[in-house]
């Protein structure tokens, strides 16, 4: 199967930056979209963005539309997530997931996703 790894979170101050990493591995030929998601504490996972794998088609939820942008580099087999402007509420454990099937119409649920990462912390102080 497939095994994804975050990286490159971390502290910054409000209004900064940090582009977090997703390695993957394992079955890469059976993946068909990747995406991120973050957690708070007490709230829901929520979806964050997501990029088809073949097509590099990419969708990201309104909440951050014009601060985060999810890229891929196929030959590294990484996919990021650059986070400008960062906001307080911004602060959370940033996970990455992936899928060998998925729809526009369930990208943003984060049970239609079948192998996550283990997340990694972003937290933006004010």
């Amino acid at each position: 199967q497939v095994q994804l790894v975050e990286s490159g979170g971390g502290l910054v101050q409000a209004g900064g930056s940090l582009r977090l990493s997703c390695a993957v591995s394992g079955r890469t030929f059976s993946t068909l979209a990747m995406g991120w998601f973050r957690q708070a504490p007490g709230k829901e996972r929520q979806f964050i963005a997501a990029i088809f794998w073949s097509g590099g088609d990419t969708y990201d939820a309104d909440s951050v539309k014009g601060r985060f942008t999810i890229s891929r580099d196929n030959a590294k087999n990484t996919v990021y997530l650059q986070m400008n402007n960062l906001k307080p509420e911004d602060t959370a454990v940033y996970y990455c997931a992936a899928d060998r099937k998925l729809t526009i119409a369930t990208m943003t649920l984060y049970t239609s996703w079948g192998s996550w990462g283990q997340g990694t912390q972003v937290t933006v102080s004010s």
